[in-house]
């Protein structure tokens, strides 16, 4: 260096990772930098001072910044640090600075590097060791990275912990007491209701004891943990992606039909009246979502619905799309019923929480109640603030008591899925032999309002294609079914143990007879004569042997009387493409009443043992 006399700024600096490091402290660099100056005859202009700051590129340190805007206006000459690293640890970010200190004609001194900035060798070393010194943050960035993944991987979730989720230790788990909440949320959402009006009924019901808002809603929505997985730094340019990390509150099913459902949900779209095929329908020109409108003829209160688009100037009635569709209508409702009521409860079986695990809440739950009883006695609470948390906290209780109790019904019951064949088979026998009375009892898609048929439709449809006809007048083309349902009915229907209706042609009486009948695949010998046992508790119930040609999908049975009603045709044998004919069984049953062998109610009640 030259004479010129140096006026020195003292530049310390420590990140928080360097806060309990030995020898870094500000008081401690200050000290032993104010020892160095007086020891080389600088004279000191000012301390600079950045707590809590990382070094990395793109961080702003006020102090640093100061200290070159003061050596800018010439009121200090020579920056004094106790290490490099404290000015910066890239390379990049050194060569800007050896940059500025040429052109304001200002030099670096450092107490533990060896470090001269007036000449070639000494710029090179410093060059040396900032590239080391940003290679050390790089390799401690890459295995804090790894550290990070291995920790996320076992479940260990960094971060707040998500609404319906608490911690044991490390471990991110379902909170029993709030999981619940979530379910509801995405299945409100899922059937067709926006953010705000969840975010209305949560805070009216005072769902969770807290303040419900539209985008609190959107991120639990979006937020994919609930359904077991992961975004690490989902701000930054490289977000990670982990799966099933996380024990889910929602099926990945569930969680991705709401994704879709943003789609169709309009925040904005305020709605007077219950449309039935609502979200379902686009427009066959334009491929918009078709929207609902109701009209009133004069001197009647009935409404007339119409779905159209506001583009193309086109509408369909409401009564039409359901008139085309109504056996589909009428397969999903029976579908619904028969499986909300026998196979769900044997799902929830397995799904459930550990008694004990509810038991050991409720007991945190009581105690919690004390405490708040306790702060009001304090007068830590008002009345109105106690009354409060205390109705939360009972309703809590109340949860999960009726979790508990639910375990306890489930475990009384002895649905398995050949219960749900069996109870489709005597649906469809009591139809036929006691139609009026099947009328009469069993509820229908008919039957159900308004509210209940958009909620069968939005849980089970996931949109209806309406194409032109030769007329130039819009019909329904296909309907296309949700992928949760359709995976969950064609794991039932690939096992046997649930029909669809088939075309099949068979001989009835020497004609030949076109016509969709119910249809169910293969099951072994050994649980189809158990099957025909137990309906023949009820009726009498025949069973036909004959062979399907698959080709031309003609099926050859033992001669029908004149009042048989097929049941259901299923296989007697594994099919495979190698097979021309296959062979099949037949349930039949007469048209008549005559036969049944129990009490009439009894076969709408129950199904037999």
């Amino acid at each position: 260096m030259n004479e010129e006399k140096k006026s020195a700024g003292i530049y310390i600096r420590v990140s928080t990772e360097d806060q309990a490091r030995e020898g870094f402290s500000l008081p401690e660099q200050e000290k032993r930098l104010r020892a160095m100056c007086e020891y080389k005859g600088y004279q000191i202009y000012k301390i600079y001072k950045d707590a809590g700051i990382s070094a990395k590129t793109g961080n702003y340190r006020p102090a640093f910044e100061e200290l070159l805007q003061d050596i800018k206006n010439k009121k200090c000459n020579t920056i004094v640090v106790l290490k490099l690293d404290r000015l910066t640890r890239s390379v990049y970010d050194w060569e800007n600075i050896l940059k500025f200190l040429e052109e304001n004609d200002a030099y670096l001194d450092c107490a533990n590097d060896d470090i001269n900035t007036t000449n070639a060798n000494g710029k090179m070393i410093s060059r040396i060791l900032t590239s080391v010194s940003q290679q050390e943050i790089e390799r401690t960035s890459e295995r804090t990275k790894i550290g990070l993944a291995g920790a996320i991987k076992s479940g260990h979730i960094p971060g707040h912990t998500p609404f319906g989720y608490k911690r044991e230790g490390k471990l991110m788990v379902p909170d029993i007491t709030t999981k619940h909440i979530v379910e509801r949320m995405y299945q409100l959402y899922f059937e067709g209701n926006s953010y705000q009006t969840i975010a209305n009924i949560f805070n009216n019901e005072n769902v969770g004891n807290k303040k419900w808002r539209d985008n609190t809603i959107l991120e639990m929505i979006e937020n994919p943990v609930y359904k077991g997985d992961y975004l690490h730094s989902k701000r930054s340019k490289n977000p990670t992606y982990y799966e099933n990390v996380v024990e889910p509150i929602v099926s990945k099913e569930m969680w991705e039909n709401c994704q879709v459902q943003q789609q169709k949900n309009s925040r904005s779209y305020m709605r007077y009246h219950t449309y039935i095929f609502l979200q379902k329908l686009k427009c066959p020109v334009c491929g918009r979502i078709m929207g609902g409108k109701a009209t009133y003829k004069k001197k009647s209160e009935k409404a007339y619905y119409y779905y159209g688009c506001n583009e193309c100037k086109n509408n369909i009635k409401e009564d039409y799309i359901e008139e085309s569709i109504l056996e589909f209508l009428g397969d999903i409702f029976e579908y619904d019923s028969v499986v909300n009521e026998f196979f769900l409860p044997m799902i929830k079986s397995k799904v459930s929480n550990p008694k004990e695990e509810i038991e050991k809440e409720i007991k945190n739950q009581q105690v919690k109640r004390e405490r708040i009883k306790q702060a009001y006695i304090n007068g830590s609470f008002t009345l109105e603030e106690h009354d409060k948390e205390v109705k939360y906290v009972d309703d809590t209780i109340a949860e999960l008591e009726r979790q508990i109790l639910e375990q306890e019904q489930v475990k009384e019951l002895k649905f398995t899925p050949e219960d749900i064949l069996i109870k489709r088979d005597m649906d469809f026998i009591n139809k036929v032999k006691m139609p009026m009375l099947y009328k009469a009892i069993v509820e229908c898609w008919s039957d159900l309002t308004r509210e209940e048929k958009a909620r069968i439709i939005m849980n089970y449809i996931d949109d209806i294609k309406l194409i032109k006809n030769n007329l130039n007048q819009y019909v329904v083309d296909s309907v296309n079914f949700r992928s949760t349902f359709y995976k969950d009915f064609e794991k039932l229907y690939s096992e046997g143990f649930i029909d669809r209706r088939t075309k099949l042609t068979y001989k009835l009486n020497g004609y030949s007879i076109d016509s969709k009948v119910r249809y169910s695949e293969f099951l072994p010998a050994k649980e189809v004569l158990k099957h025909f046992k137990r309906l023949n508790e009820c009726y009498e119930v025949d069973f036909y042997k004959g062979t399907l040609y698959k080709k031309t999908e003609e099926l050859k049975m033992l001669p029908l009387h004149k009042k048989d009603v097929i049941v259901r045709i299923f296989p007697t044998e594994k099919d495979d493409d190698s097979k021309d004919v296959l062979g099949m069984g037949m349930f039949v049953t007469k048209n008549s009443p005559n036969d049944i062998k129990v009490d009439i109610p009894d076969l709408f009640e129950c199904i037999p043992e």
